[in-house]
């Protein structure tokens, strides 16, 4: 039997290691952390009783991923949880556009701009299973579905300015679209911004935007266990330096690393050609940011009461605001009133509180190793929507560009995207190799290779099944 190894634990590392304990190997995970999970990790972040996602905390992207759809993950306890709607967007005047989970009733919601949006986001949703298949993998190959791709390419190489305005009349459904667009960490004049736009508005019709019971957390156990069930094992606190990665290429048939180009360079550098080691040292991190979470004494005091139906909600305003907060972060800008992006689970999962409490996970973008403190932006953001949040505030823990890529070493200076979501590293990622290194049995696996940031496992998927063909045993 051959023997692979896989570096890190995060969704798409776990990911790789089932597909290759799938096809028979002896397969090993090691994890630098505790705690494994990557950015999928729950933690008591502030007080006791009060659970906290580090990284991830609502999952359109993980219930949509063909892969993990694919998985029994919820014979191990793996639990969906919705909220009323899977969106709230609050405005000024102290109502929120609500992104409804039927469509039909979101063309309703919308109003005059209702048929607009049903035009541009049907398409995906009525066939959101061959889209995923197409859409989650590598940009250069030829799509199963290509009528259904090119539709999808032709608005989402647009800006997001231009769609928001082209496509709505509205202030609210611009201003939704412009939430969801943000998304994308480009700035709303750069093409393909309104890409991340389309594919989550989509994905609230057709999968929804729920959160895992007790947290994050829960979607890396139940990958863990059906990982142990097929004979593979997870070494926590077990960090790789580059003497013990030389050992594991050693003994392991296939070495696939969850892990940042600038990583590989550190482990690698003398096992990689020279042209590879340079797209390595010319990929270009996304933008940062800058978290908090904070355990409450009460639910937030949203002055729209529709946001409480929802999980997940935006916290900018209007387009022309949004816009303005984005453009600044990348050229390298503190925006005064950044986009901020929210969850309250713990209105929908009492796990993640003791009786009666609640927590917030917040966070807004910053330029990459950004070390400005936005703490008093953020909540200054969330107040401007909920006047009387900071009375409810028990504790917070804040964490720093810095501070995240100290608990997870892939998120290179605060960016949790695994990359700039620019042409180029759309296109070659981080080189047109896409996972292959140009050395046999090693392959990168990680969110800097297609289809990028997010829960879904699909950046471990494929790399493992190129690994797997590359070694004949596919």
């Amino acid at each position: 039997m051959k023997r692979a190894c896989v570096i890190g634990s995060g969704p798409n590392g776990l990911a790789a290691a089932i597909v290759l304990a799938q096809a028979g190997l002896e397969t090993e995970v090691f994890e630098a952390q505790a705690e494994p999970g990557g950015a999928a990790r729950t933690l008591p972040l502030t007080l006791p009783g009060f659970l906290h996602d580090f990284g991830s905390a609502v999952h359109p992207m993980a219930v949509g991923s063909p892969f993990f759809r694919s998985l029994p993950l919820a014979a191990y306890g793996l639990h969906w949880i919705h909220g009323d709607t899977p969106l709230a967007h609050p405005l000024d005047d102290g109502t929120a556009v609500i992104l409804e989970r039927r469509l039909d009733d979101a063309e309703r919601a919308l109003g005059v701009d209702g048929r607009a949006w049903r035009q541009l986001i049907q398409p995906l949703v009525d066939h959101w299973d061959a889209f995923a298949h197409d859409g989650l993998g590598p940009a250069l190959r030829i799509p199963h579905h290509p009528f259904l791709m090119a539709h999808f390419a032709w608005v989402a190489m647009q800006p997001a300015n231009r769609v928001a305005r082209n496509r709505f009349s509205g202030a609210g459904a611009r201003a939704l679209f412009a939430g969801l667009a943000a998304h994308s960490f480009l700035g709303f004049d750069e093409p393909l911004s309104s890409a991340f736009g389309i594919v989550l508005g989509a994905a609230a019709h057709a999968v929804g935007w729920p959160i895992p019971r007790s947290g994050s957390q829960a979607i890396s156990q139940t990958l863990i266990a059906h990982l142990e069930k097929l004979g593979g094992k997870l070494h926590t606190a077990r960090r790789i330096d580059a003497h013990g990665f030389r050992d594991l290429a050693a003994d392991h048939a296939l070495l696939l690393c969850d892990i940042s180009p600038r990583q590989l360079l550190d482990l690698a550098a003398d096992r990689l050609s020279a042209s590879y080691r340079r797209r390595l040292q010319r990929f270009e991190p996304g933008p940062g940011t800058f978290k908090i979470d904070f355990a409450l004494s009460a639910p937030v005091p949203w002055r729209a009461h529709e946001c409480r139906r929802a999980i997940s909600l935006h916290l900018g305003g209007t387009l022309e605001e949004i816009a303005a907060s984005e453009d600044a972060v990348t050229h390298g800008q503190i925006a005064d009133r950044p986009f901020v992006l929210a969850a309250q689970p713990s209105l929908f999962d009492p796990s993640r509180a003791p009786a009666g409490k609640h927590v917030l996970w917040a966070y807004c973008h910053v330029p990459n190793g950004s070390a400005v403190d936005m703490t008093e932006r953020i909540e200054a953001q969330i107040e401007r929507f909920a006047p009387g949040f900071r009375d409810c505030i028990l504790a917070r823990h804040i964490s720093s560009p810095a501070a995240l890529e100290a608990m997870d070493e892939n998120l290179v200076g605060g960016d949790i995207s695994g990359g700039a979501f620019t042409g180029r590293q759309f296109l070659a990622r981080p080189s047109l190799r896409s996972y292959a290194t140009g050395t046999p049995g090693l392959y990168l696996c990680s969110a800097s290779t297609p289809p990028g940031g997010g829960v879904h496992g699909m950046c471990g998927y494929h790399a493992a099944r190129l690994a797997l063909r590359g070694a004949g045993i596919s």
